[in-house]
């Protein structure tokens, strides 16, 4: 018989098939048992009579557990009142392995219990939507950047020193007691790469030794990092908008479902499209200091600062200009004003804060040394990275973009946990 996936049945109906999976839930009436099946791809709901089924088909299923593998053959047939729009009648089973109780229940569990079992809670269905929602994004992102000529470069995860200071660096132990860092970043060496390629991006790993708690922290997440020869500051910011517009617009054409499931307001995500308002530095402060909130200019924004100001807007915002003490060694000064960075951040609407950050980084050898030598940082581990300004340095920036805050933003989520399979945080190392 015909083995399909449930995503496919809309191309079989009518047809006897083979599905392969796991029972999702079981409901009965007493003559009639009504057993949800899922194989990864969705879920779609079965149906045997026990008047016209085999004596064994319907033994096998009328008291078999939860998640229990299962092999179940039988005809699609359309059902408009059914979840997905077909069922199948069951004609035949075979029980793979019958499951132990399943420590995950309708009844309400807490957050520790069911990050203790996240390894079996992502086979729920609102984890589900929001894994598939993240590769959405995933594919997004890359469709985007290779449709438009970068090159993905891969930069390296051991490094041998620290591009944004070393307080949030995870240190390990290398070869011959050499110590090296757990990347923070890709983008020095995306600088070198840009250089060559003239348009690169890498995409993977990044960790943050942060001590921090909330609901916008990893340690451990995934990071786009995009840089572009001969781009100023506001090249990145059209860049940046373009790009988190794309996205959006890509996961409401093909993830409606899913944030459905979600119960994510969309209308809210219809609103995103260019041009995203700009907020240099002071006009956002002043806005803080209006609202009678206690900032001090020279800061960095908060969370609490972020949420505000995020929550004014219909769409992202973007904050540029920063005082440069806040801002990494390598942001370029703004001319007119050299104690502002040419740096911007990408605030997500509906409180969610930052999702990008990045800007244009110095082309001035002399400067670099200079930023180098203020931030206390050893010259000698840059002398790679100086070099790019000793041979044919250029105007150049890119950004950085979090997948995770991001996949938080657009299913509306409270808490950055749920975006990834296995979260690392504070006091999570396992499963």
């Amino acid at each position: 018989m015909n083995r399909v996936y449930i995503s496919e049945v809309a191309r079989h109906e009518s047809e006897e098939v083979t599905l392969k999976g796991w029972l999702y839930n079981l409901r009965s009436s007493g003559k009639i048992l009504f057993p949800q099946i899922r194989d990864g791809s969705g879920i779609i709901q079965g149906v045997v009579v026990r008047a016209e089924a085999a004596p064994e088909v319907w033994s096998a299923l009328e008291s078999l557990p939860q998640e229990s593998s299962i092999m179940v053959s039988g005809k699609i047939r359309k059902e408009p009142r059914a979840p997905g729009g077909f069922e199948i009648d069951i004609s035949g089973v075979e029980v793979v392995q019958t499951a132990e109780p399943y420590p995950i229940t309708k009844k309400e569990h807490g957050t520790e219990f069911l990050m203790d079992h996240r390894h079996l809670w992502l086979r729920s269905r609102r984890q589900h939507a929001i894994l598939r929602v993240r590769h959405e994004v995933i594919r997004a992102v890359r469709d985007y950047f290779d449709d438009r000529g970068f090159v993905l470069c891969d930069t390296p995860i051991f490094t041998p020193a620290a591009c944004e200071g070393t307080t949030t660096l995870f240190e390990v132990n290398y070869f011959e007691d050499t110590k090296a860092y757990l990347t923070q970043s890709g983008q020095l060496y995306n600088e070198a790469t840009a250089a060559a390629f003239g348009k690169t991006y890498c995409f993977g790993p990044t960790f943050r030794a942060e001590k921090s708690k909330t609901r916008r922290h990893l340690t451990e997440f995934w990071m786009v990092e995009p840089e572009v020869a001969y781009a100023t500051l506001d090249d990145i910011m059209k860049l940046a908008e373009d790009f988190l517009t794309s996205i959006v617009a890509r996961v409401l054409d093909r993830r409606r479902e899913e944030l459905k499931v979600l119960e994510r307001d969309t209308s809210r995500l219809e609103k995103v499209a260019p041009p995203f308002p700009r907020l240099q530095y002071d006009e956002a402060v002043r806005t803080l200091h209006e609202a009678g909130m206690p900032f001090e200019w020279g800061g960095d924004f908060g969370a609490p600062d972020e949420t505000y100001l995020s929550e004014k807007y219909e769409k992202p915002v973007i904050v540029h200009r920063f005082p440069a003490k806040v801002k990494a060694f390598y942001m370029a000064p703004d001319e007119a004003r050299p104690e502002l960075a040419l740096g911007a951040d990408v605030l997500a609407p509906e409180g969610y804060g930052e999702v990008i950050g990045g800007g244009e980084r110095i082309a001035s050898l002399d400067l670099l040394r200079k930023r180098i030598a203020e931030h206390s940082l050893p010259e000698e581990a840059f002398d790679w990275y100086l070099d790019l300004r000793r041979y044919g340095s250029v105007p150049h920036g890119g950004f950085g973009m979090g997948i995770e805050r991001c996949v938080a933003w657009i299913c509306a989520l409270e808490h950055i946990r749920e975006t990834i399979p296995f979260p690392r945080m504070l006091y999570r190392l396992k499963p």
